[in-house]
């Protein structure tokens, strides 16, 4: 089962949710709701859990970095990041209206009011909440990267690895079940025919919206390098396919590496850049992350001001430092942002985790083309490199 790619996986449990949701009686679908009752317990349990084993040896490990370069690459990467989620958000507010105009009907303003009930629940209470274990892990990531012995960075580094385990052997293999219990359920209440709409819609918007940022972005690069920027992403093309493929930006590193140093960037540059930014720039996945919350809460009827998604925003854009190199890892560390800071119920994060898995592979894939870009911004701001011959010859050949 774990050799089918997890978006397949998910559009089965969303497909076969939703049959099986209409047919079956509502002893079975009470079933489901025991199941995914239990499962959202234990993934509020976690995601403290998951905050503190990759926020803080992820500060940790940053602060370990060389000055001036460290600093201006990690700047970039949290200002790419804020202003795509920005723009997401501003893209939302002014075309769900149109393009959701239906799907904020009544049904779908108190979706646990109509869903059956599971049949038992088991208490599992997280050992801190969400903004605890964010302070937790900024003390513990700044302290840890001010002292000399390493004995705690092993630690943490040896904790990070348990809880990575976590996310890949059980939260990651039962998630397409419990997306499987949570559209049975709907299926059976009659409200899954506004999810899908919702979800057509929303997911056509967020590619646009990548496309949109990657062409924004290397304009910029293109600029401070004074070379044609549809050449620059025309260059960076086989690491967004890579990331499609591994939904993995880790993974892609090699291709995303090869290609930058390909476009003129300085290999000192490169080589300490491209594996820093793909650990804290996921500007695609803030896009997708953002403009999925807005999709759940318009279809809830819930109105948001951008003073109240500004701070959501500026603290995903730290959140998502180090976060797991596993599919859908992005989604599970802003959980408890979207709980905490945007009140969302257990129904709204499990629409919002499937949402977002849905098209994973897509914000991936523009967070690694994305990191060539800053690497580029980064190569000619700090000053290594005032000449990019290479560059310069590709555009001439």
């Amino acid at each position: 089962m774990n050799r089918i790619p997890l978006l397949v996986r998910i559009i089965l449990a969303i497909i076969s949710g939703i049959f099986i949701g209409v047919i079956v009686p509502e002893e079975a679908i009470e079933l489901f709701a025991t199941f995914t009752g239990l499962f959202d317990n234990f993934l509020s349990f976690v995601i403290p859990l998951i905050i503190i084993g990759f926020i803080a040896p992820g500060i940790a490990s940053i602060g370990k970095g060389a000055g001036k370069m460290l600093g201006l690459t990690a700047g970039l990467a949290y200002l790419s990041t804020i202003l795509a989620g920005i723009a997401a958000y501003l893209v939302a507010r002014n075309l769900y209206p149109v393009i959701l105009e239906r799907q904020n009907a009544g049904g779908m303003e108190n979706p646990e009011e109509s869903l059956t009930e599971a049949a038992f629940s088991v208490e599992m209470t997280p050992i801190m909440d969400v903004m605890a274990a964010l302070i937790f892990s900024f003390l513990l990531g700044v302290g840890m990267a001010s002292i000399t012995n390493g004995t705690l960075i092993n630690v943490m580094t040896d904790f990070r690895s348990i809880i990575h385990k976590v996310i890949e052997k059980i939260i990651i293999p039962l998630l397409p079940f419990h997306i499987f219990g949570i559209f049975a359920n709907m299926a059976h209440s009659g409200q899954v025919a506004t999810i899908l709409s919702v979800f057509a819609k929303v997911f056509v918007m967020i590619i646009v919206l990548h496309l949109v940022y990657l062409v924004a972005v290397y304009g910029i690069a293109g600029a401070l390098h004074k070379a044609n920027p549809v050449l620059l992403l025309k260059n960076l093309a086989p690491a967004y396919f890579t990331a499609l493929g591994t939904q993995s930006s880790a993974a892609t590193i090699p291709v995303t590496l090869k290609q930058t140093k390909s476009i003129g960037v300085k290999e000192k540059v490169a080589d300490f850049a491209v594996p820093l930014l793909a650990n804290v720039h996921l500007a695609g996945s803030t896009i997708t992350i953002t403009s999925c919350a807005m999709a759940v809460l318009y279809m809830q009827d819930q109105a948001v001001s951008f003073m109240s998604m500004l701070p959501f925003i500026l603290m995903l854009g730290i959140t998502m430092i180090a976060a797991p190199g596993v599919p859908g890892g992005a989604v599970m560390a802003a959980v408890g942002l979207l709980e905490s800071m945007l009140g969302f119920s257990s129904i709204m994060v499990s629409l919002m985790i499937a949402l977002y898995l849905a098209q994973d592979s897509f914000g991936t894939a523009a967070n690694v083309t994305g990191d060539g870009a800053i690497t580029t911004i980064a190569n000619r701001l700090i000053g290594i490199s005032k000449k990019s011959p290479n560059l310069k010859n590709k555009q001439a050949g």
